[in-house]
């Protein structure tokens, strides 16, 4: 079988809960991984993202597509949604490259996803925009409802941004039965398993709140937000993020 996983693709674009938890977070980058149980490639770069994701000043989160689905093994953890944000992404910088294992450094930059020197030099180069992750956002969960918050700042580019909460399961292993990963158990972190849109931030502060039951399944034990300049179809340069485990 041809190896692919590292070629570039082309894309045509596109409860209550007794305990509190509340997180503000001023991270230096949101890491998102874009990989694949289908890609040979992927394994290395899923454990960086799990030393990744010990890093306090980061947000890094695996984003699983179903890219390589048709090379045997369909990937149990993938959503098109997350196929479809790889492609958008790439279709907002202009470039077309779709590939695993991807890093996208603070919705801006992309870089191979198993080079961890690579990752930290892109995220130098991403916080010479001054917007990035310059909003400080705050993440709460209480009384059995999950807390938004975002203060006054800055107006977004091109007039607004996205705010959305995110699903995340800390740790997921699976054992792949076929394809190029065959006979392999890999661990993945902080699984995007849920996209909610709460709203958009116009510059001015505001505040939302959903049910807890909104991240009720699928493994979720934790949650990240992200505000992010653009459109989910062009999405920009993330604003501010957090992210908090669910206890």
């Amino acid at each position: 079988m041809v190896r692919r996983c590292l070629a570039y693709a082309v894309v045509l674009a596109s409860s209550s809960l007794a305990a509190y938890s509340l997180a503000s977070a001023e991270p230096r980058a949101v890491i998102e991984l874009f990989t694949s149980q289908g890609c040979s490639s992927c394994p290395a770069a899923d454990k960086l993202l799990g030393e990744l994701a010990a890093d306090p000043s980061l947000v890094a989160v695996s984003v699983p597509i179903d890219l390589w689905d048709y090379l045997g093994w369909k990937d149990t953890l993938a959503d098109p949604r997350n196929t479809a944000r790889q492609r958008a992404y790439a279709h907002a910088r202009g470039d077309r490259q779709v590939y695993t294992p991807q890093v996208v450094v603070n919705g801006s930059l992309h870089v191979l996803g198993s080079d961890k020197a690579a990752i930290e030099h892109t995220i130098k180069q991403s916080r010479q925009n001054s917007a990035t992750l310059a909003l400080p956002v705050t993440l709460g969960f209480a009384d059995g409802r999950v807390s938004v918050s975002a203060p006054d700042g800055a107006p977004p580019p091109r007039g607004s941004a996205e705010v959305w909460l995110c699903g995340l399961a800390k740790a997921i292993t699976v054992a792949i039965g076929r394809g190029e990963n065959k006979g392999r158990t890999i661990t993945y972190h902080n699984v995007l398993r849920r996209w909610v849109k709460l709203g958009d931030w116009n510059g001015k502060a505001n505040a939302w709140s959903v049910p807890m039951q909104t991240l009720k399944g699928d493994g979720i034990d934790g949650a990240a937000v992200l505000v992010q300049s653009g459109t989910v179809e062009k999405p920009r340069a993330i604003l501010g993020a957090t992210l908090a485990a669910i206890r």
